[in-house]
């Protein structure tokens, strides 16, 4: 039968050739160690021979660019995601084809070919055997394959071996492609349709937030800019560069969309091609300024629906849902939360119910119109599917996902948000998915999930010198999901006489939805429309009797759609009682929204106008522009606690792009717990904007500053393209903190941290882990930290029996006042929830330079995963501080798992969450990967089942 699997593709030149590398990767690809060279297929020249290779377009409209190579035995077909980097990726391979001259295929042209018309372009696909003999005559043994169209499956007996020197190795290989193309990770094409599984990732922590100078922006749970490191279920892409992608799946039979047209007079696409000098820049700028000239507004009809799913299969269909309009709509956003409830999918992120509801929603949609899948992003539960008319696929564009978890420490992705977002004609779309924090009493926390979401939701743009996109910054916004607000102040009895006397405006003035954005406290300037149907959570799974669990759940609006923008209007917005397998029902909303459709005469004269006034400009002066301020003090900064400075910059007559570069003998253009936000942008004649300084001190960059060995002290370059730099000053002091200082040292401080002296300090952070069990200036070690005991004893004698303990979310405000107290020691007892506690425990276990299980014994530790004996003769030999402290763990966790019934822990969930936090690898050593965080959690499940005395 024919196999289907996922490939990196890259496209790379060597002395004047080029090639097309073809790689297989690990499911979860991480790092480098997680990619292999498969195969190499040369580019030949030769291109317009008859038996030479075409590259056909697709004979049919496809979310996925689909090709198909082949030869005499041997069968590739290459899916490639939807969006602009497969356009740039094919225009790159067109324009490097020796038979192509520049002329024949033009940046923002390649796509107007007619369909069928062939560019020459020559493959040869070699077997192993064979070798990779070049000459001028050609290559013995190679055989000729035909570039079709379609699809493949690459052996991996057909790989070539490497050649070295001027040959086909990779050492002498070099990125072809510039900004954007798909070459090196940044810019890699998967054999998939980019769906981004599991990822853009949320983004997580230092991949989380590309900022717009493309540096990983740092960032934990409480990071209001971005999200947290590695989060196999939540975590997000990295900023700009590439997006996770899982395995290859065979596609339903549907209408698939191809990459829209780029016409000069299809503005919803050339403002998308890669072109960035600056006068593309400016004309695209003043293009956008003067939109109203040559659109008109036209409507299309949207379909929004959500549906939690409580982890099931879709053993009904879901037409009575989707089918439920006589009108088919122009565009489908369907989306899901609680695809998959199990373990595996909230650690690691990987359920098989993604293709089982996908394929139940393709078969559901309206039988009178052809429907293509554009894009579909999930994050562990959370899905979302976005459809559009496969006769109005061409007007699609710019197409991007991003992630975003907010569960715990800000990663896992049981709780957060998935988004697409779109250009349609010429109106930008963003459609938002999300499953916020549960229980009635967490409306704040509800609120933060918001907060968080639009903060660290950021989408690339195809223009490199443009920062990213947030959620805010399209036309329309459509927000669906879980929200899980509630209805409070009255009880069961009260709501459902309510419900049944259908007196919905009255029990709406209760919705904690309605009061929050009255407040302005969350979703402000989005709209709701009037609901007009009961209460959608929570019934028995299988019929419509509400809960009738010992909880007896208050019913609630917990599935929502709200909207944000111009030129939108509801049509109906309702539930569908006739779906019972879940203990929610589906929510549906049809809008008819209103779409910039460029008249292209209107936009080649607005063009055509711009174009005549840059000619007059050829000859301007050089740049300059004038700042608001240049020294910037940040005060008494915290950790985890973001400060920010804003200043403008005033540009004067020439437009200019502008950057922040870096010194010379440095990486990057500002320390690691500094950021610029934009880092770089374009500024037209007379613009102004407003750059915020961001100061973040997180577990990368807190120990450095706790021991003085690094201060609050920067110096930012303001660079000007074509004109002179600028020079910022960035300078602020650091309150030492528990967080981030190593174990052995907080053993010796009896005193709060911030109580001690910054010469003492500085000692016992840089005192050597060898001497910690000696007596240091007359003062022999604690067990344990203070710190970590007042948060476990809190827990201990507070949340034993807490349900969802170590799983749901604390506030953030709550972790600053931990905080606090522990660096200050202002009170005998912590302040804040015990979800709170639990967090700021997690946060400073993460924190920790070396961790509880020193990093030396990491792959030891890996190895003995079946040995609890040779597990416990490890343990035995960590640091007695260290032992102390995994042994107070273990007994702590132990506990909790005695209370099981209560607080619905189990081994499995505890061993999980803090085997990644007690064993991790050490730096320099690449991400762990699926198997390696199994083993961690195996190593943890040990101790967790025994009570043997370690010491």
């Amino acid at each position: 039968g024919e196999s289907v699997e996922s490939r990196l593709l890259g496209l790379v030149e060597s002395c004047g050739e080029h090639a097309i590398y073809v790689y297989t990767h690990r499911r979860m690809a991480i790092t480098a160690e997680d990619v292999w060279l498969e195969k190499v297929i040369p580019i030949t020249e030769g291109g317009g021979s008859p038996d030479g290779t075409a590259l056909l377009l697709p004979t049919s409209l496809g979310s996925d660019v689909t090709v198909q190579i082949s030869s005499e035995d041997d069968q590739l077909t290459v899916r490639l995601p939807f969006g602009s980097h497969t356009r740039t990726f094919l225009q790159e391979v067109a324009r490097c084809c020796p038979g192509t001259s520049s002329a024949d295929v033009p940046a923002g042209r390649w796509w107007c070919r007619q369909l069928g018309s062939p560019l020459p372009l020559r493959v040869a696909l070699w077997k192993s055997s064979v070798g990779l003999r070049r000459s001028s005559g050609g290559c013995e043994g190679r055989r000729r394959a035909r570039l079709e169209g379609r699809a493949p499956h690459l052996g991996r007996n057909n790989l070539p071996p490497p050649r070295t020197g001027t040959g086909w190795g990779l050492p002498c290989w070099k990125r072809l492609c510039g900004e954007g193309a798909p070459v090196r990770l940044r810019g890699r094409l998967r054999g998939r349709d980019g769906t981004g599984r599991g990822g853009r990732r949320h983004r997580t922590a230092a991949a989380a937030a590309m900022s717009a100078g493309g540096r990983p922006r740092r960032g934990e749970r409480g990071d209001p800019r971005n999200g947290d490191g590695d989060s196999g279920a939540g975590g997000g892409e990295p900023r700009c560069p590439p997006r996770r992608q899982n395995k290859l799946k065979p596609e339903v039979t549907t209408e698939m969309v191809r990459s829209s047209s780029v016409m000069a007079s299809n503005t919803a696409s050339i403002l998308s091609e890669p072109k960035f000098g600056l006068r593309d820049t400016i004309v695209k700028s003043q293009l956008v300024q003067m939109e109203d000239s040559y659109t008109h507004i036209q409507s299309f009809r949207f379909f929004v629906g959500t549906y939690n799913v409580n982890g099931q299969p879709p053993r009904e269909s879901l037409q009575p849902w989707l089918r439920c309009d006589a009108e088919p709509p122009d565009v489908y956003c369907v989306g899901f939360q609680e695809l998959d409830l199990s373990k595996e999918a909230f650690f690691f992120n990987d359920t098989p119910k993604e293709e089982e509801w996908f394929k139940a929603v393709t078969d559901s949609l309206h039988p009178d119109a052809k429907y293509a899948k554009v894009k579909l992003v999930r994050l562990v539960g959370i899905m979302l599917l976005l459809y559009v008319r496969a006769d109005l696929a061409l007007n699609i564009s710019e197409v991007e996902t991003e992630t975003v978890g907010t569960g715990i420490m800000g990663r896992m992705g049981n709780k957060g948000g998935v988004a697409i977002r779109f250009k349609f004609h010429n109106t930008s779309v963003c459609v938002v998915n999300s499953h916020l924090a549960a229980h009635t009493e967490e409306y704040e926390r509800r609120n933060q999930d918001f907060k968080d979401i639009c903060s660290r939701m950021q989408f690339c743009q195809s223009d490199p010198n443009l920062p990213p996109l947030t959620i805010s910054e399209h036309d329309v916004i459509l927000w669906l999901g879980d929200l899980n607000y509630r209805l409070e102040e009255l009880d069961v009895a009260k709501v459902k006489q309510l419900v049944d006397e259908r007196a919905f405006l009255e029990l709406c003035q209760y919705d904690q939805l309605k009061r929050q954005i009255n407040a302005n406290a969350a979703f402000e300037g989005f709209t709701e429309g009037e609901i007009s149907f009961q209460p959608t959570y929570k019934y028995d799974a299988g019929c419509d009797d509400w809960d009738t669990s010992e909880k007896c759940r208050v019913p609630a609006w917990c599935d929502r759609i709200l909207w944000k923008g111009q030129n939108v209007s509801q049509l109906g917005y309702r539930s569908h009682m006739a779906l019972k397998i879940s203990d929610h029902k589906p929510v549906s909303s049809v809008f008819d929204i209103g779409v910039k459709v460029v008249d292209e005469d209107l936009y080649r004269k607005a063009f055509e106008e711009i174009v005549r006034s840059l000619d007059k400009l050829e000859n301007a002066n050089i740049p300059s522009v004038t700042l608001s301020q240049r020294e910037f003090h940040f005060e008494d900064v915290k950790y985890m606690q973001l400060q920010v400075e804003k200043f403008t910059i005033h540009n004067g007559p020439v437009p200019c792009h502008f950057e922040f570069i870096s010194k010379p003998d440095e990486q990057t253009y500002c320390k690691e717990w500094l950021i610029a936000n934009p880092s770089k942008g374009f500024l037209l004649s007379d613009a102004k904007i407003t750059i915020e300084l961001e100061v973040f001190v997180n577990k990368s960059t807190a120990t450095h500053l706790n021991s003085g060995e690094e201060k609050l002290e920067d110096i930012l370059v303001l660079h000007l393209n074509k004109g002179k730099d600028y020079f910022l000053s960035v300078t602020g002091n650091y309150l030492p903190s528990c967080f981030g200082s190593p174990i052995h040292t907080l053993c010796y401080m009896r005193e709060p941290i911030q109580d001690m002296s910054a010469e003492s300090i500085r000692k016992l952070t840089l005192m050597p882990l060898e001497m910690s069990d000696g007596v240091v200036q007359g003062e022999k070690p604690m067990d344990i930290p203070k710190e970590l005991w007042m948060m476990v004893d809190h827990l201990y004698r507070n949340a034993s029996q807490q349900e969802d303990l170590f799983q749901q979310p604390g506030l953030r405000s709550e972790f600053e006042q931990i905080r606090d107290c522990l660096d200050k020691g202002m009170h005998d007892t912590l302040f804040g929830s015990n979800h709170s506690v639990a967090e700021a425990l997690l946060l400073f276990l993460e924190s920790l330079p070396e961790p509880v299980i020193c990093h030396r014994f990491y792959s030891s530790c890996l190895e003995s995963t079946d040995n609890y004996l040779l597990s416990s003769q490890i343990i035995s030999n960590l640091p007695g501080c260290h032992k102390n402290v995994f042994q107070y763990l273990m007994a702590f966790l132990r506990e909790l798992l005695k209370n099981s019934g209560k607080n619905h822990l189990d081994v499995n969930i505890l061993a999980s969450i803090f085997g990644g936090l007690l064993l991790r690898p050490p730096p320099g050593h690449p991400a762990p990967d699926i198997t390696e965080k199994r083993k961690a959690q195996q190593f943890i499940h040990q101790f967790l089942l025994r009570e043997d005395n370690l010491a």
